[in-house]
C-alpha cells in the first residue's frame, strides 16, 4: 500500500509504498476514504509528539472508510461496513487497522469524506467538556480557538447541551463562529478577552473554560472563572510555565485540569468511545452537530495542508482524501 512517510532529514512528506497491516485480535482493518490534518500531525512531524508505544508510526488520527478484513474476536463489525475511527497513528495510509471498539458506524446521511474529519476533534471535544469538566444543565463555557476543529466541536456540542458558549478568534473568523451559533465571538487581537468576559457575565465569570493556549491565557483564565470553575488545558500553543494564584484556587475552589487522549490506554480510550456513541453519536444521525470542514484535497497535497494549519488559516478541519473517486 502507499502511505504518507516522514524524511529523517529534511521533515518532508512522501507518498510512497510501505507494508501492508494487517488486524489483530480485536482489530478491523479499514480500506481508507479519507483522513484528516490535526495539529498533533504537525508536531509529530518534528519529531516532538512521537506515537505511544504500539502504535503506528505513520501520521494521522481520524479514518474514514469501508472495512475489508476482521481480525480475530471482532464481531460487531462485518466487511464492507461503512465506517469511521479514532487512530493512535496510521491515519494517512490507504489501509488502517484499529481497534473495533474505536470504530463508529458511518450512516447513511454522512459521507465518508465528512466522517474523517469527526472522530478526533469530536471525541476530544466531548472528553474535555463532558468528562473532565463534567458539564452541568446550565453552565457557561468559554472555548480558546473557537474556530479550529476542536473549538467548532466544541461550540456545536454546548449548544446542543443547551450551554452558553463564548469563544476567541481571530477577526476573520468571527462571522463564521456567529453562523455556528456561538452566543458571544470574541477578536483575540484587537479585544481583551478577559474584560470583554466580564462584561459578558457581569463579572460572574464562567464555569468552564477549554484552553489549547496555555501559559499565554493562564492568568486570565483563573481570573475568569466562577466560584468551583475548571480550567482544561489541552494544548501549550503559548508556553508550558505560568505562575499560579494558589489563593484564588482555594477561596474560589477552582480546578486546573491538564487532559490528553492520544496517550491514554486502549481500555480508557474504549470506554470513552462506548460513552461517545450513546450521547453524541446520535447528534450526528440527526443533524443536531456536523463537521466543520474548510477544505478537502488530495493527499498527495499533505505538505499544502500542513501549511494552512501552520499558518492558521483554516476554519474547522482540513481533510485528504485517499481513495481517488471522493
Amino acid at each position: 500500500m502507499k502511505a504518507i512517510v516522514v524524511d529523517e532529514d529534511d521533515q518532508s512528506l512522501q507518498w510512497t509504498d510501505v507494508p501492508t497491516p494487517e488486524p489483530g485480535p480485536g482489530e478491523v482493518r479499514i480500506k481508507a476514504a479519507a483522513t484528516s490534518c490535526n495539529r498533533a500531525d504537525l508536531l509529530q512531524r518534528r519529531g516532538l509528539y512521537p506515537p505511544p508505544q504500539g502504535a503506528s508510526t505513520i501520521l494521522g488520527l481520524d479514518v474514514s472508510g469501508v472495512i475489508d478484513a476482521i481480525g480475530p474476536g471482532v464481531e460487531q463489525w462485518s466487511t464492507g461496513d461503512p465506517v469511521c475511527a479514532l487512530l493512535s497513528g496510521g491515519g494517512y495510509a490507504e489501509y488502517v487497522v484499529s481497534p473495533a471498539s474505536l470504530v463508529l458506524p458511518v450512516h447513511k446521511n454522512l459521507r465518508l469524506v465528512d466522517a474523517a474529519a469527526i472522530p478526533e476533534v469530536f471525541f476530544t471535544a466531548f472528553v474535555n467538556l463532558c468528562l473532565e469538566a463534567e458539564l452541568a444543565n446550565g453552565e457557561t463555557v468559554l472555548v480558546h480557538a473557537a474556530a479550529s476543529g476542536v473549538g467548532t466541536a466544541l461550540i456545536q456540542l454546548c449548544r446542543a447541551f443547551g450551554s452558553t458558549v463564548f469563544g476567541t478568534a481571530s477577526r476573520p473568523k468571527l462571522d463564521f463562529l456567529a453562523e455556528l451559533g456561538i452566543d458571544a465571538a470574541i477578536d483575540r487581537e484587537s479585544e481583551d478577552f478577559s474584560a470583554r468576559v466580564d462584561e459578558l457575565t457581569d463579572h460572574g465569570g464562567v464555569d468552564i473554560i477549554i484552553d489549547p493556549v496555555g501559559a499565554g491565557y493562564f492568568p486570565q483564565n483563573l481570573h475568569l472563572l466562577a466560584d468551583r470553575g475548571r480550567l482544561v488545558i489541552i494544548g501549550l500553543l503559548a508556553g508550558s510555565e505560568s505562575e499560579i494564584s494558589l489563593g484564588r484556587l482555594l477561596r474560589k475552589r477552582l480546578r486546573v485540569i491538564g487532559s490528553v487522549l492520544r496517550s491514554r490506554s486502549l481500555e480508557e480510550k474504549s470506554a470513552i468511545a462506548e460513552a461517545f456513541r450513546a450521547t453524541v453519536w446520535p447528534l450526528f444521525e440527526d443533524g443536531t452537530v456536523q463537521p466543520v470542514i474548510d477544505r478537502v484535497m488530495p493527499i498527495e497535497q499533505v505538505e499544502d495542508a500542513h501549511e494552512l494549519l501552520t499558518d492558521n488559516a483554516t476554519i474547522g478541519k482540513v481533510v485528504l482524501t485517499v481513495e481517488k473517486s471522493l
